[in-house]
């Protein structure tokens, strides 16, 4: 409240006229589809497909939680995405793709624009769970090519990765030590399972634990994100 009076009393040493284009050039500022996207992430996806995955109604236990694990929620950006998916050049049918920190399910939704075998997403946190869930029963769109999709509440360290092909997909979900377990289980995988394997990695800041492995060679990239590859399991 004192903080709030501070602020009122300084509009009103400025004058109403001045205050009032103040106020109004930061609203302006702050509409702006770039300081929208910077600060929530794509409005206009939800807007479209009438579902919610972006930050802006994020509870304060579920901010503090990501905070906690090194890295707030943040929504896919649909254009990165495409993009992404598109340096592969591969038949998408016998894959499946899996987003470990799948959020509200942006990517799972996404990734319903691609012909794959089936859709998994893996969440840990209950509250983004739920959000997901209701995004996957509401989620309609003309473009939609895959439609056996799933979110599971689970922490990534207890998932199983199926032995059928798989793109895996990374927005930093998590800190070094538990990421180089998750790359480690999907490895030892692909060795039981050979198949063929890609990891989309945006925002690649712990892209060493993949460049370092054996496993993996690097396919494609950008300043944004990078790809590995595993073909048939590394044989």
């Amino acid at each position: 409240m004192g903080r709030l009076l501070s602020i009122l009393r300084a509009r009103l040493r400025e004058g109403p006229f001045r205050a009032l284009l103040s106020d109004l050039a930061y609203f302006l500022r702050d509409s702006t589809p770039e300081r929208r996207r910077a600060r929530f992430g794509d409005l206009d996806f939800d807007f479209e497909r009438r579902v919610d995955t972006t930050a802006s109604n994020l509870a304060t236990v579920v901010r503090l939680a990501g905070a906690a694990a090194g890295a707030g929620y943040q929504p896919t950006d649909p254009a990165l995405f495409h993009s992404m998916l598109g340096r592969l050049h591969v038949d998408f049918s016998p894959f499946t793709f899996i987003d470990l920190g799948s959020g509200k399910g942006r990517a799972l939704l996404l990734a319903a624009d691609y012909p794959f075998r089936r859709i998994i997403g893996v969440e840990l946190l209950p509250e983004l769970h739920r959000v997901a869930l209701d995004n996957l029963a509401r989620y309609r769109s003309e473009s939609q090519r895959c439609f056996v999709i799933e979110s599971r509440c689970l922490d990534a360290a207890d998932f199983h990765f199926p032995p059928q092909p798989t793109v895996l997909y990374l927005f930093n979900p998590l800190p070094e030590s538990a990421l180089r377990s998750v790359l480690e289980r999907f490895s030892a995988s692909l060795a039981s399972h050979p198949r063929d394997a890609y990891v989309l990695y945006t925002n690649p800041i712990l892209e060493h634990l993949l460049s370092s492995s054996r496993h993996w060679s690097r396919h494609s990239g950008s300043e944004q994100y990078a790809i590995y590859a595993s073909i048939g399991g590394g044989r």
